[in-house]
């Protein structure tokens, strides 16, 4: 089994190097070009919570997470994610961070579909299917959007989640052999 270290706060450092610095400028120039209209929204609330209400936030790879008082899960727009600020359990915060982080990779390559494609069907699955889910086990990352962020998240912050209920770890694949 992967050693999985649920106290990790953020992924690891890139080391410097020219291309690394070229990768850098090429994400941040897609995502506030295609990716705008959700950069843009999640900017304003980045700089209204952080700035007149005074939430904490930290750096979480290429985004910034703000911890909210608010008893819902995680939100993520673009480059600027959200989410409770009093979790349910440190692995749930842990896998919170980088299943969100997959949403910003999902942003990146889909731009302004981000909210049809991604942001719609999330937000659906979320509120009005809680009760089903629960009733009959189903995962939360069994509908595609959240998969994909459980999986992008996990490939480009280089953390892997830990094993909980509502998400199928990378490593859980890994040993099963998908």
């Amino acid at each position: 089994m992967t050693k999985i270290d649920i106290t990790v706060k953020e992924p690891p450092k890139k080391e410097k190097s020219f291309l690394n610095s070229v990768k850098d400028f090429v994400f941040y120039l897609i995502q506030w070009t295609w990716g705008l209209p959700v950069n843009l929204v999640g900017g304003l609330m980045f700089l209204f919570f952080t700035k007149i209400k005074g939430y904490r936030w930290q750096h979480f790879g290429y985004s910034k997470i703000v911890y909210m008082p608010w008893s819902g899960g995680g939100l993520s727009m673009g480059l600027f994610i959200f989410i409770k600020d009093q979790p349910k359990s440190k692995t749930w915060s842990y896998n919170c961070r980088i299943h969100e982080y997959g949403h910003t990779w999902q942003c990146l390559l889909l731009g302004p579909l981000y909210y049809l494609v991604i942001a719609l069907p999330s937000v659906i699955w979320c509120n009005c299917f809680k009760k089903y889910r629960q009733k009959n086990k189903v995962p939360y990352n069994a509908v595609y959007c959240e998969k994909w962020a459980d999986l992008w998240g996990q490939k480009f912050s280089g953390l892997i989640q830990a094993p909980d209920f509502n998400h199928t770890s990378l490593a859980e694949k890994q040993e099963k052999g998908e």
